[in-house]
């Protein structure tokens, strides 16, 4: 299973806004030239493009590259879903999305990938998901003549936009935009069928014991946000912080999500109008802290639950 947020693998730095990706894209173009470099030991002298990563790391990488090592299992997903498996040499020991991916050479943890191993697979490319991952190891990567791009989506329109620039740089520009474009038709219908219903208000918990929560960067609060509803803890500024039991059960919480594992909902939280109308529900992990496609599974599933009158078909597991 992939981490929660509220351990060390938590990505830290504030995504930038959708417009800001889009001019990095461009300076992608713009500053594209092809040279000779041998990228990883034992592979053929091929051609590079320059390309500013999602953490504003200007680097070289090869055109096309063909062994390709991902570092998060958001990162296996997207370059599944580009239809890379054939280029995929390399994936951690969390990454066991699609199916596929559990076939793969395992290179390590997210925290601590096998940099000897890296090499020795004679990988051209490594796609980070963090920038603290790329400051753990990068160099003796490029040392090495590894490079690594950090893909670090923060927003859901993120996640799009790394898919196209994924796309980009790995020659799937075609399977990306017809990604993206299934992806915001299937948004734009959760946004048109929620548009004029109430927001109910929304506890999100990754933990009980102590209470630990989300605040208004992180990418979950996104999702709430896209599915209908509306975080009680939206004004914290810390993105995984520790919250106080009388600060939940005085929020007044009409839905909750408890995404902790087997631990029951604390007594005195059964007795908000969420925990007395039954309105406490469990998400798949991945669909929720993985970003990566299937948070798009997340927002409609998510948002079938803060609303099932308007998805009858579909609703989460309650608790």
């Amino acid at each position: 299973m992939y981490p929660v947020p509220r351990k060390p693998t938590a990505q830290s730095s504030v995504g930038r806004r959708l417009s800001s990706r889009s001019k990095a894209f461009t300076l992608f173009a713009i500053c594209a030239t092809v040279t000779l470099v041998n990228c990883s030991p034992g592979l053929q002298t091929q051609g590079t493009v320059t390309v500013v990563d999602e953490i504003g790391r200007t680097i070289r990488v090869p055109v096309h590259p063909k062994r390709i090592v991902s570092l998060a299992p958001s990162v296996t997903e997207m370059l599944f879903a580009l239809g890379l498996n054939d280029r995929i040499v390399g994936v951690t020991s969390y990454c066991d999305y699609p199916p596929e991916a559990t076939e793969k050479e395992r290179v390590g943890d997210t925290l601590r990938p096998g940099v000897e191993r890296i090499i020795g697979l004679r990988s051209d490319l490594v796609v980070a998901s963090t920038s603290s991952q790329v400051e753990q190891f990068v160099y003796r990567l490029e040392q090495a003549g590894v490079p690594v791009y950090a893909s670090n989506p923060r927003s859901v329109d993120d996640v799009l936009e790394s898919l196209i620039k994924l796309g980009g740089i790995t020659g799937r520009e075609g399977r990306a935009k017809e990604l993206t474009r299934e992806f915001r038709s299937r948004l734009d219908t959760v946004a048109r069928q929620i548009d004029a219903a109430d927001r109910p208000r929304v506890l999100f918990l990754l933990g009980v014991g102590p209470l630990i929560t989300i605040g208004r960067h992180t990418f979950i609060d996104d999702i709430i946000n896209r599915a209908g509803g509306e975080s009680v803890t939206k004004d914290l500024e810390t993105d995984y912080p520790q919250y106080s039991l009388e600060s939940a059960v005085a929020s007044r919480p009409e839905v909750i999500f408890l995404q902790s594992g087997d631990t029951d909902l604390p007594n005195r939280l059964k007795q908000t109008p969420a925990g007395v109308s039954g309105r406490v529900y469990h998400l798949d992990d991945a669909l929720l802290l993985r970003p990566g496609p299937r948070v798009i599974d997340g927002v409609e599933k998510m948002a079938a639950c803060l609303h099932p009158q308007l998805f009858p078909e579909s609703v989460g597991n309650n608790r």
